[in-house]
């Protein structure tokens, strides 16, 4: 079992690692908590360190007015880490964060690539581990506006009334942060040693432009209309739920239109521009449903007979959702990735809903992970 910590944890990329290693088995990845103060306790960072057989250094601060202040921050991280492990006498595999831009004339890239050189004299000197990861431009669901990438400001601003402008539309290498992810775990768990750096190859190129107009898509499609679009392609999926990821869960539960004639009624639940699977489910009173998350999938719930309570929980967070729907006027409710979900029939009847995802169920990949919501 290998001990892993994570410099950075609470942070973009961080959470997505920290989150991702908690899909894997306990008896092969054990995470170690970290907290942003440790870098301000020389003991506390000292036994932490120690308690790691490999760390994943994330931690690093992208954006600010001053670009010194930018440099000094991200070498002066790597020092602090550096002379834990020299207090300790510690070698843990050490995974640095680096980035592309260490291939650009600016203090953020500088301090990625002065960062590096200092890890790689540490490991030379102390016979400790170096593996340096140089990143492309990152997106996913959850990324902080007008800090961690455009998509992320995009995704924002169309999700809450504002208008996105592109100011240069550039080429752009793009890597979601599901794969990225999935990188650094092959790299803890390999068995590399010594001193190594891989660039991370990127996916995807794309203009600024030409995501925006993905984006502006989805939101007529979906915000708009209720209608998920065609995800048929990786890009488009990851895109389509990096930007769910930003819509307000005051959004849902969202009605159906009901026609009513002599006959009876008639209610459209889904409209796709992609594949799916079907399913419906019959519910007992007081009977609960679900408690699990996905990474990856789209998931619709639509409940048209009876009474339900959906909950949703981002995983490694305390909020808890809550959505009433009542069969009498049909609504749905859709599943966002990393929440644990469930439903729970509160009425006297059985519960009837409609399940609605956007692949069939695979055994030997369900992307179904059980965590309780409450």
């Amino acid at each position: 079992m290998k001990r892993v910590g994570i410099t950075g944890q609470a942070g973009f990329i961080g959470q997505h690692l920290f989150n991702y290693l908690g899909t894997k088995d306990e008896q092969q990845i054990s995470r170690v908590l970290f907290e942003r103060a440790m870098f301000e306790d020389a003991d506390r960072l000292a036994t932490w360190v120690a308690s790691c057989d490999v760390i994943v250094h994330i931690a690093a601060m992208n954006r600010h007015e001053d670009p010194q202040v930018i440099y000094d921050t991200n070498v002066g991280l790597v020092k602090k880490l550096i002379a834990a492990c020299e207090a300790t006498a510690s070698k843990p595999k050490i995974i640095f964060s680096s980035s592309t831009q260490e291939e650009q004339d600016n203090l953020y890239g500088q301090s990625k690539k002065d960062g590096r050189e200092l890890l790689e004299q540490w490991a030379a000197s102390s016979g400790g581990s170096l593996t340096s990861l140089l990143i492309p431009n990152v997106f996913g669901p959850f990324g902080k506006p007008f800090y961690n990438s455009f998509v992320a400001t995009f995704c924002h601003l169309l999700s809450n009334g504002g208008t996105p402008e592109v100011h240069q539309d550039a080429e752009v290498s793009l890597i979601y942060v599901n794969d990225l992810v999935a990188h650094f775990f092959e790299h803890i768990t390999n068995g590399e040693s010594g001193v190594n750096f891989h660039k991370i190859p990127a996916p995807v190129q794309q203009s600024v432009r030409q995501v925006l107009k993905k984006l502006e898509g989805f939101k007529t499609a979906y915000v708009e209309n209720g209608q998920v679009p065609d995800i048929s392609q990786a890009f488009d999926k990851d895109l389509f739920n990096t930007f769910t990821s930003y819509i307000p869960k005051d959004y849902f539960p969202r009605k159906f239109v009901k026609h009513t004639d002599n006959r009876g009624a008639f209610v459209e639940i889904m409209r796709a521009g992609t594949s799916g699977q079907s399913s419906y489910s019959t519910t007992v009173p007081g009977i609960t449903r679900g408690n699990h998350y996905h990474t990856r999938k789209v998931e619709r719930f639509a409940v048209i007979s009876g009474k339900a309570c959906i909950k949703l929980r981002k995983v490694n967070t305390d909020k808890v959702y809550e959505f009433y729907l009542d069969g009498n006027e049909p609504a749905y409710v859709d599943m966002p990735i990393w929440y644990t979900h469930n439903i729970t029939n509160i009425g006297d009847d059985e519960l009837i809903t409609l399940f609605w995802i956007n692949e069939p169920y695979d055994p030997e990949d369900p992307d179904t992970y059980f965590e309780s919501v409450d």
